[in-house]
């Protein structure tokens, strides 16, 4: 088993092993002292999965019961949030039971946020079954649901009890969904090059484990160095700033790591530009998001997006925080004014 400490304000771990999923009662009674459990889980993934979890929870002394919201962006809103809050009052969840979220970025998201309010907090324990989850949104306490204004406007900071990666459960992810995690990694590789950038260049079937460990790594560094987003965090949205602008746009029917990927792009199409990174990186870049299948470009105009970007979590006032791309282990934090943005998103775009 591959484990990845993460010591932030909840000190946990982070598991990685072909078949934990039907173990996983074992490891979640070792850190709670309730025998009752709610699995948050979405319509994809429940038929698939949520009767090993229940089960391996019942062999381990739970009762349990399944809260389940349709697969989607589109789910991840408050109306679901207080929903699961309501089923764990009927379900008579106390503060030392569990909360188990079983499923990708928009079920560990939900999750996690239901888990950080109900009570005040109570354990949770995530279960990622989409790579993006898996090297993203699992791992580093970011929870959340969207408003109309925006992606994850409505969130807190709240570390999980524990992580279970088990990389067998991405075998009957569609292949668009295994892209969109796929984007994440090639943020990984864009902020740190290293062994990431080496496995994603050759054939990375035998190094899927080794992939996901890497990744976890990377953001679990940036998390203890920056836990709550105020500095060198930011890195982590590489690609994001344009990326959830093209979300909101499309109304989420882009998907996250399709406009992350879109984002990255961009971004280092202007950086070429700019003469701050050099056009072979740049096009490594962009031959790595075509090779797994991600887009490069998007339909929308450069102010449609920079409208969009209004929003943006990382805007202060007149001002916000972007990652410019320099090189594969060389990205910088950048404050700009939001004027400017505009000008980075002509330059991407060949809008000039």
């Amino acid at each position: 088993m591959r484990t990845v400490n993460v010591n932030a304000s909840e000190n946990y771990n982070v598991y990685i092993e072909q078949g934990i999923i039907d173990n996983c009662g074992e490891i979640v009674g070792g850190l709670v002292r309730g025998r009752r459990c709610v699995i948050i889980s979405d319509s994809n993934v429940a038929p698939l999965y949520a009767q090993r979890v229940a089960d391996s929870l019942k062999a381990a002394g739970f009762r349990t019961a399944l809260f389940e919201i349709e697969a989607g962006e589109s789910s991840k809103n408050p109306d679901n949030l207080v929903k699961a809050a309501e089923l764990c009052v009927e379900y008579g969840l106390t503060r030392s039971d569990v909360l188990v979220a079983l499923g990708g970025g928009v079920v560990t998201d939900l999750g996690g946020l239901c888990g950080a309010l109900y009570q005040r907090g109570i354990a949770v324990v995530q279960i990622p079954t989409s790579l993006l989850a898996m090297v993203d949104s699992s791992v580093g306490g970011k929870t959340a649901v969207n408003l109309t204004s925006g992606k994850n406007m409505f969130g807190v900071f709240y570390q999980p009890r524990a992580v279970l990666c088990d990389s067998t459960l991405l075998r009957t992810l569609k292949e668009e969904e295994f892209a969109n995690g796929m984007a994440e990694v090639i943020k990984y590789a864009a902020l740190k090059g290293g062994r990431i950038l080496e496995i994603i260049k050759g054939n990375m079937e035998n190094n899927l484990d080794e992939l996901i460990e890497e990744c976890v790594k990377i953001k679990r560094d940036y998390v203890c160095d920056d836990e709550f987003d105020k500095g060198v965090r930011q890195f982590l949205n590489f690609g994001h700033t344009f990326g959830h602008a093209i979300e909101r746009i499309s109304n989420f029917s882009v998907a996250h790591g399709s406009a992350v990927s879109i984002g990255m792009c961009i971004m280092a199409e202007s950086c070429e530009k700019n003469s701050l990174c050099s056009k072979e990186d740049k096009e490594l870049l962009l031959s790595l998001c075509k090779k797994y299948r991600l887009p490069t470009s998007c339909k929308y105009s450069s102010d449609d997006i920079f409208m969009a970007s209004m929003s943006d979590k990382k805007r202060e006032s007149y001002d916000i925080n972007i990652v410019l791309f320099k090189g594969f282990g060389d990205c910088e934090i950048k404050k700009i004014l939001l004027d400017d943005l505009v000008v980075y998103l002509y330059k991407g775009m060949g809008e000039e």
